[in-house]
């Protein structure tokens, strides 16, 4: 059986992923900032192949008890899916962006996103080699790692940060038996975006997708399954667009 770590689980594309690599037969350890008794039901279906870890992943130690906790529930880590990340908490322009919103994005979607991959990357060099592989890590980025949003422009330098930490970490742990590669979800309908859902419907019908519909989480939760299922094996470093064709330059 598989073993994965999932950040983000509660969000919508962590819950997706959790309930994908669930329903394929893994063992999944998630990781939310909510409280576990605010999700305690969320869960509830997935029985004893899912554990709940409620941790900040902006914080040191919330990262090192995850690990524990993963050693503990999961003896070998597999698998980990960095989703966790967070929007500002209010689109301003960027020339009115305060320091307090940067460091608050930067320290989630970055900073914890590259020190956790750097504390479960050693752990994974001590899994055993299957047919040349020892784990793999896949990062969720987005559409807005290379497109300008500048009433979100700390998100958007934090989404670029994830990209390199992914080319980084799979430059490294190629020669490991570590794959590393990056998701770059475009419009997907889930909390973070529900607050401009008008906006984007609006884009969408006009013609802004060449698959003119809102990307689901499921959508994405496929793509992590694909990335970490011993299928492409010979993949690492890559930045898959799942975005309804967003990134394609059009006239």
């Amino acid at each position: 059986m598989k073993t994965a770590i999932v950040t983000g689980c509660a969000g919508g594309i962590g819950f997706a992923t959790v309930k994908k690599l669930t329903a394929a037969g893994m063992k999944v350890l998630g990781m939310d900032i909510c409280p576990s008794a605010d999700v305690t039901e969320k869960f509830m279906d997935f029985g004893g192949c899912f554990k709940y870890f409620s941790g900040n992943l902006a914080d040191s130690a919330d990262r090192k008890a995850l690990l524990n906790e993963a050693k503990a529930f999961l003896g070998r880590i597999d698998i980990l899916v960095n989703v966790a990340g967070v929007a500002p908490k209010v689109r301003n322009d960027i020339l009115e962006m305060t320091e307090e919103s940067y460091d608050r994005v930067m320290n989630i979607n970055a900073k914890g996103t590259m020190f956790l991959s750097q504390i479960i990357a050693k752990d994974m060099l001590s899994n055993e080699l299957c047919d040349g592989i020892r784990g793999y890590i896949v990062n969720i980025s987005s559409m807005s790692a290379y497109t300008s949003s500048t009433s979100r422009g700390e998100y958007c330098i934090s989404k670029a940060g994830v990209s390199m930490v992914t080319k980084l970490f799979a430059d490294r742990l190629a020669a490991e038996g570590i794959l590393v590669n990056e998701i770059r979800p475009g419009i997907i309908m889930t909390g973070m975006t529900s607050t401009v859902k008008e906006k984007y419907d609006n884009l969408i019908e006009g013609g802004l997708l060449p698959i003119k519909r809102w990307g689901m989480p499921e959508d994405i939760a496929d793509a992590v399954y694909v990335l970490c299922s011993g299928q492409l094996k010979y993949v690492t470093g890559q930045s898959i667009d799942v975005d309804g064709g967003f990134h394609i330059q059009r006239l």
